[in-house]
């Protein structure tokens, strides 16, 4: 049992040592700066370092398993293990960056890309590349340039850098993959995406006939395109390709960004030719129905329903089954249609009973091997390897073996009513321990038109609890994932209903004696950034402090921008999706005024923490300069901090680790537990 474990050991530390020809090891990575948290408390870098394992992958026969692991320079690099003599090999590295994605061509041949975790977005100077490996480290191949170097791409038969990997299986028995260039004509702005075949020895591509401008692609159960997904003048249409003649025809057209009647996604061909699509057609949650390709309906019987929300996720398919549905309700879950996966994921429950247990069998099975992801909501993710034959659990690896659970908070799903009497969702974590009169961060997801949060372990959030906070992140309306009504509430109703959610969710806590009324900060990126100072403006009464970062200040910014940076919000979101869903610019601009926090911020006077990206390119620079000039007029209580390189977000642990040493100051500073003791 303990022979992988063992063996997995020794292939980190081998890792250093062992480069592809050609690669060479990179410069030690800078030691990280202690904490300045008491000595009880997990520092800050147990939460926030990049994890120490990631991305595991069986071979499609599951004789080989590759996986991603960080050597002691802080790159990633790409290992094989064969499974039968628990050999393992790092088959693919490089000097100046680290592995990104990767897939298995065949059982012998692997796909991976790259992508350069020690260099903000404002430093990043290549694209992700493209390259492909056998098992063994031989015939190492770059495929696509990482540089906008034409002369480079034609003399070294490269594909051009706007090359990337598709994200779905191939046939997985040749060495033929399909893969994705981009016509991108601006930051953020993508005319179409041309579907490649290539082969990974050769280099060789062809180049397949879209139907129009296409943005996405599936591939059947056989690894051939099948449909593709076209959007035109703020409509998505879907095509599908006839096997035999090659010909296209439309199945559907409808919104790109508001759906319609009778709207669609499509999901996935099971191996029997069944085309399976996620829609709301016939109720409020989207669920998983079958397609009748020939008449062009909808099956009305569901393959897969869930009571409580909208489908997301993926079917689970062998070579020639469709084994089961991988599904997200409150949290991650797998539904077998398969009777013997259903009695092999009761044994792993069994084996691992504490814990929500992902069960991934290999495509083209020839041993009883399988991959295990284990984790829960004290709990980073563990992966293992289960042989079904012998009922032998062995441990691969751990993401973040430093977090202790007996130290993480507990969470829960909770609902409250919203003030015309909605249902709101909202995910409720309590530091250890401890459940009544807590000081309360009121966390706000960004997006917003997305699904929040999830049941498990979130850096952000057991930081949070491990510092003595509860942490309350609403669902509010607009938020995806639970029925096309709760999306729909939402729309134009920024700093208006949906902020009334956040600030009634704040008030039931309060009343359930959870939050103590007068220590309750709010805090969030992105769209969560702007609830964050719109809720200061709303609900002074309710919060002492906001923390925002990468934060939208002003809707009316969001469409004009500024001369000095450039933003990433695509031309079709803001002609076709944003008129719709936040507010038109003309139509609007009364409620668009009433509504910003930039005109507002003469309101705000609690202690306000801003962080911006000076390299973000979604909520550039501009929306956190003119907030914090405007807000510092009547508020001395502003701090403010800027990380030059950079975007949308924090990609440097270095940064993640100021930022949030930061966080746990200025929390402890105006909402701590020693302003309980005043």
């Amino acid at each position: 049992m303990h022979g992988l474990q063992r063996m997995i050991a020794s292939a980190v530390a081998l890792l250093a040592a062992l480069a592809h020809p050609g690669a060479h090891a990179a410069d030690a990575a800078p030691a990280a700066t202690p904490a300045t948290t008491p000595a009880a408390l997990p520092p800050v870098q147990d939460f926030f370092s990049n994890p120490q394992f990631s991305t595991v992958q069986l071979s499609p026969s599951g004789r080989y398993l590759a996986a991603k692991l960080t050597s002691p320079n802080g790159r990633e690099r790409l290992a094989v293990v064969d499974l039968s003599n628990n050999s393992a090999l790092s088959v693919a590295s490089f000097h100046d960056t680290d592995v990104g994605q990767f897939a298995w061509v065949n059982d012998e041949r692997l796909l991976l890309d790259t992508v350069d975790m020690q260099v903000g977005v404002g430093d990043a100077r290549y694209g992700p590349g493209l390259y492909a490996v056998n098992r063994d480290g031989s015939q190492f191949r770059q495929l696509a340039s990482r540089r906008g170097d034409a002369h480079a791409v034609q003399s070294q038969r490269l594909l051009p850098w706007h090359t990337y990997m598709l994200g779905q299986r191939g046939t997985q028995d040749s060495d033929q993959v399909y893969v994705l260039s981009r016509k991108i004509t601006g930051p953020g702005q993508m005319e179409y995406a041309d579907l490649l075949q290539l082969n990974t020895k050769t280099g060789y591509s062809t180049t397949l006939k879209r139907p129009g401008d296409t943005h996405d692609w599936l591939l059947d159960s056989k690894g051939e395109p099948r449909l593709a997904t076209v959007v035109e003048n703020g409509r998505s249409s879907v095509h599908y390709r006839d096997p035999a003649t090659g010909a296209w025809r439309e199945l559907g057209s409808f919104g790109q960004f508001t759906g319609g009647k009778g709207s669609f996604r499509p999901l996935a061909f099971a191996p029997d030719g069944t085309l399976y699509v996620v829609t709301s057609a016939y109720r409020d949650k989207s669920a998983v129905h079958s397609y009748d390709l020939a008449t062009g309906k909808i099956n009305p019987q569901p393959l897969v329903e869930l009571e409580h929300y909208d489908f997301s996720g993926r079917l689970i398919m062998s070579q020639d089954k469709l084994l089961g549905v991988r599904y997200l309700a409150d949290a991650q879950g797998t539904r077998w249609l398969d009777p013997a996966m259903q009695a092999i994921q009761q044994e792993v429950d069994k084996l691992l009973p504490n814990t929500l247990n992902l069960l991934t069998p290999p495509s083209r099975p020839e041993t009883p091997n399988l991959l295990v992801e284990s984790y829960s909501d004290v709990q980073p993710r563990v992966f293992m390897l289960y042989n079904s034959a012998n009922r032998q659990l062995s441990k691969i690896g751990a993401s973040r073996p430093q977090i202790r659970p007996g130290q993480m908070g507990k969470q829960d799903l909770v609902t409250y009513a919203a003030r015309d009497g909605l249902q709101i969702p909202a995910w409720l974590t309590l530091p250890h321990g401890k459940d009544k009169n807590l000081p309360m961060v009121v966390l706000v997801h960004g997006g917003p038109f997305v699904r929040g949060g999830q049941w498990g372990w979130r850096p952000d959030v057991q930081f949070l609890a491990s510092r003595g906070y509860a942490v309350l992140e609403p669902e509010y309306r607009g938020s995806t994932g639970f029925g096309e009504a709760h999306f729909k509430a939402g729309w134009k109703q920024w700093g208006l209903k949906m902020q009334d959610d956040i600030a009634d969710g704040t008030r039931w806590a309060i009343a359930q004696g959870i939050a103590d009324g007068k220590r309750i900060c709010i805090a969030g990126a992105s769209y969560g950034g702007y609830a964050t100072l719109m809720g200061l403006v709303n609900n002074p009464e309710l919060y002492q402090c906001g923390v925002e970062w990468a934060g939208v200040t002003d809707i009316k910014l969001m469409y004009t921008g500024h001369w000095s940076f450039q933003s990433d919000l695509p031309d079709a979101w803001k002609q076709y999706g944003m008129p719709h869903l936040i507010g038109d610019p003309e139509k609007d601009a009364e409620q668009l005024k009433a509504t910003s926090p930039l005109e507002q911020a003469a309101r705000i006077r609690q202690p306000l923490l801003l962080a911006y990206g000076g390299s973000d390119m979604r909520m550039p620079l501009y929306h956190g300069k003119k907030f914090r000039d405007a807000v510092q007029k009547t508020n001395r209580q502003v701090e403010w901090v800027e990380y030059e390189e950079e975007g949308h977000g924090w990609v440097l642990q270095k940064n993640r680790y100021d930022f949030w040493t930061r966080v746990e100051g200025f929390l402890n500073k105006h909402i701590g537990s020693s302003q309980g003791e005043k």
